[in-house]
């Protein structure tokens, strides 16, 4: 062979190389979460497939939250919306799927029995039957979200069915860990309940034997009546923390708290690092039950 015949098999070869490391990857998949904790599901499901977008930022409430005239423009490109039942999907799921007919609407919390929503005291002889969409404080339950996740990626993506699969096994057992620590954390605490401004946390207390007594519900600060009837619990009760998060006011929870010489702690159900966050509620729940 000659030189220029080798150089010029040497220069396709260099042509060929450069082609086949360059080959563009299909965009990931664009989606929708409601709130920050589902994002950190999402990314543990999908890895670098998807893109995920969240409706309600750090520090907003799911409560009386309106999507921004920017996320709507957003939504008419993605590919699906995983929805859990936070309260403004119900003014505003409608809408969004009006935006967007073709996007993929996922019930995050499919095959889940929810729980009705902790009253306050001054409600407790009239509950309405709000189902508690507070679904992501239990880690039981998360596992079974991962799974609809899961799911519904492998319907919108096959072709990258054993990545997702591999990324739910993985979250798994983080999640299976997490479950034992908290269960070892609060295991032999003779007190079982604990006092929250905002009834967030009644899927974590179901999961481990606790019971939370909500100060409000709704957003709803509390009537005379049932404030005195809190303090009144608190104090047989020996409470001396209440448990409020940064979304809500914190002037009922210090009234009550300044009457029983109690404690204000500040817990976020909506912090976006799942698993230590989660470690950290648990730590402070289990030193306010002892």
């Amino acid at each position: 062979m000659n030189a220029r015949r080798r150089w010029w098999l040497l220069g396709l070869f260099s042509l060929l190389l450069a082609a086949s490391s360059s080959v563009v990857r299909p965009a990931p998949l664009q989606v929708f979460v409601s709130i920050l904790p589902q994002k950190y599901f999402v990314e543990h499901i999908g890895g670098e497939r998807v893109a995920v977008s969240v409706m309600v930022g750090p520090g907003r409430s799911p409560a009386t939250y309106e999507p921004t005239p920017s996320q709507l423009s957003r939504l008419a490109h993605a590919q699906a919306y995983f929805r859990t039942g936070v309260a403004f999907e119900k003014v505003w799921m409608a809408r969004i799927g009006e935006i967007n007919p073709a996007m993929r609407i996922v019930d995050m919390c499919r095959g889940i029995v929810l729980r009705q929503v902790d009253r306050p005291f001054e409600a407790v002889l009239a509950p309405d039957g709000e189902a508690d969409p507070h679904v992501w404080t239990s880690p039981r339950l998360v596992k079974r979200m991962s799974a609809n996740i899961r799911d519904a990626l492998v319907e919108l993506d096959p072709a990258h069915r054993t990545a997702y699969a591999a990324n739910f096994d993985r979250f798994a057992a983080e999640l299976d860990q997490l479950d034992a620590d908290i269960d070892a954390a609060l295991a032999g605490a003779r007190q079982r309940s604990f006092m929250v401004f905002h009834p967030s946390w009644g899927y974590y207390a179901d999961a481990y034997g606790l019971k939370q007594i909500a100060i409000e519900t709704g957003g709803k600060e509390p009537g005379p009546r049932s404030l005195a009837r809190t303090i009144e619990f608190g104090r047989r009760e020996g409470v001396r923390v209440i448990f409020v998060q940064a979304q809500f006011s914190r002037r009922a929870a210090e009234t009550i708290a300044q009457a029983l010489g109690a404690r204000v702690v500040a817990v976020d159900p909506l912090a976006e690092d799942y698993l230590d966050n989660m470690r950290a509620v648990t730590r402070q729940f289990a030193e306010a039950i002892r």
